[in-house]
């Protein structure tokens, strides 16, 4: 099955690597730490009861790791987690730390229309502080 990541999903990220069966992308939104990860799976399987259950397994637990790293190393009062795709059909999940200090806190980040692209060397912090904590697959 070749792989081709959505474009608007591209286009707004950071590739990090591969999760497990999961592309692991940084939205390009300092202003939220945000995370998307994309199941490398079949077109036209766009929400989680639509993967098989050894799928569904290897997603939830990447998930899991990158919510633990996020809680870590963000500290964040609350961890969103969502896979919604109105917009975007390619399967992908959501996972955003938010705050009470966050300009959109408590309404949804979808809501809040400002936005700070990342500056040189802070999305290689990322992924350094993410190298210790994950087992990335780098291409």
């Amino acid at each position: 099955m070749a792989f081709t990541l959505h474009p608007r999903l591209a286009a707004g990220s950071f590739d990090l690597g591969r999760l497990g069966i999961c592309r692991l992308l940084l939205k390009n939104n300092a202003i939220f730490p945000w995370f998307l990860l994309v199941p490398e799976v079949e077109d036209g399987i766009e929400d989680l009861h639509q993967l098989t259950p050894e799928q569904h397994a290897e997603v939830t637990a990447a998930i899991r790791t990158v919510s633990i790293f996020m809680s870590a190393h963000f500290k964040p009062r609350k961890l969103n987690v969502a896979c919604i795709g109105n917009q975007v059909q390619q399967m992908h999940i959501h996972l955003i730390a938010r705050n009470e200090d966050d300009p959109a806190w408590p309404g949804t980040v979808w809501d809040y229309f400002g936005k700070r692209a990342y500056e040189d060397g802070e999305v290689e912090e990322i992924r350094k502080a993410m190298a210790v904590g994950l087992d990335l697959e780098q291409e």
